[in-house]
């Protein structure tokens, strides 16, 4: 599998589309080379790694770095909030806010939206599907809601969303990093289940899909009046400095509110559906059958209620 390229169904240009992978050298020495691996073990996937190179993003030097990634990966400035001169350092840019009209959300209290821009697979039944990144490779739900300190807790909710279904949305460090709620409703507090900090990237996630259950991440539990319960998992990463929270707990809130956001590098957001409540857009579930994400912004219709 070495060498294979990342490639994205692009919902918009209606193609077939490869990844340009930020740090690919560096990603496959670490995940596809021995001595990489050990390079993981010792170091990479530790707290401390991901924390000292945040730090060095929050440093003033690093504002230098906002202009020449702009322009390598062709993103539109004209959907920042603010201008990228004024930003001061490389993770003020990468935590951007963009203007409102950027992300229109789709209407309809029965329609849910994508909570994030990035690659997205969706699986209708999480019990059923054959796998994620590859097929025959899977995490149990049990695993994903109860590591890091909340195993019963964890399989409670797994037994309450079995047979439900779930959105995996995959930010790239070019990607906006900000993450929104799918649907309007009612969020408990955000719960910390403490982990590592493998990276995301298929590059690794196709070696070991178990990346994503053992990494930090922060669960919220949505009630909502459409959806019933909506299960809101945001996944640190490799070189993620923190993930932020905005909302107030037990506060209602509207379908495309902002949620919070993550400081540098990829990271992941993963929705889950009790059984039965959400029919998946069928250009999405063709593509995740076949293992393929597909590119959509965050605001763009994910599904409808059944």
């Amino acid at each position: 599998m070495a060498r294979e390229p990342i490639q994205f169904f692009n919902r918009y240009t209606r193609q077939i589309e490869t990844e340009d992978i930020y740090g690919e050298t560096w990603m496959r020495l670490v995940y596809e080379n021995p001595v990489g691996r050990l390079l993981l073990w010792a170091l990479v996937k530790r707290k401390f790694f991901s924390w000292y190179y945040g730090r060095r993003m929050n440093r003033r030097w690093s504002g230098s770095k906002i202009f020449p990634f702009v322009v390598k990966y062709n993103l539109d400035a004209d959907e920042f909030a603010k201008s990228i001169y004024k930003m001061r350092t490389f993770n003020e840019f990468f935590s951007r806010a963009l203007k409102r009209e950027a992300r229109p959300i789709v209407g309809g209290e029965r329609v849910a939206v994508f909570p994030a821009d990035g690659r997205h697979l969706a699986f209708p039944d999480v019990d059923a599907a054959e796998g994620f990144y590859v097929k025959g490779s899977k995490f149990t739900l049990a695993e994903l809601l109860g590591e890091g300190g909340l195993p019963e807790a964890g399989q409670k909710l797994a037994r309450k969303f079995a047979g439900g279904a779930m959105l995996i949305s995959r930010l790239c460090p070019v990607d906006y990093h900000r993450f929104h709620f799918p649907c309007a409703g009612t969020p408990d507090e955000a719960r910390l289940i403490k982990g590592f900090l493998y990276s995301v990237s298929p590059i690794a996630l196709r070696r070991n899909i178990d990346y994503l259950v053992q990494n930090k991440r922060m669960l919220t539990l949505l009630e909502t009046p459409v959806f019933g319960t909506v299960a809101l998992l945001e996944v640190g990463a490799t070189n993620v400095g923190s993930i932020q929270q905005f909302y107030v707990e037990n506060r209602p809130v509207a379908k495309g509110e902002e949620k919070g956001f993550f400081k540098f590098g990829g990271s992941c957001v993963i929705t889950l559906f009790e059984r039965g409540r959400i029919k998946f857009d069928a250009d999405l579930v063709a593509q995740s059958r076949e293992c393929r994400e597909t590119y959509a912004r965050m605001g763009d219709r994910l599904g409808e209620a059944v």
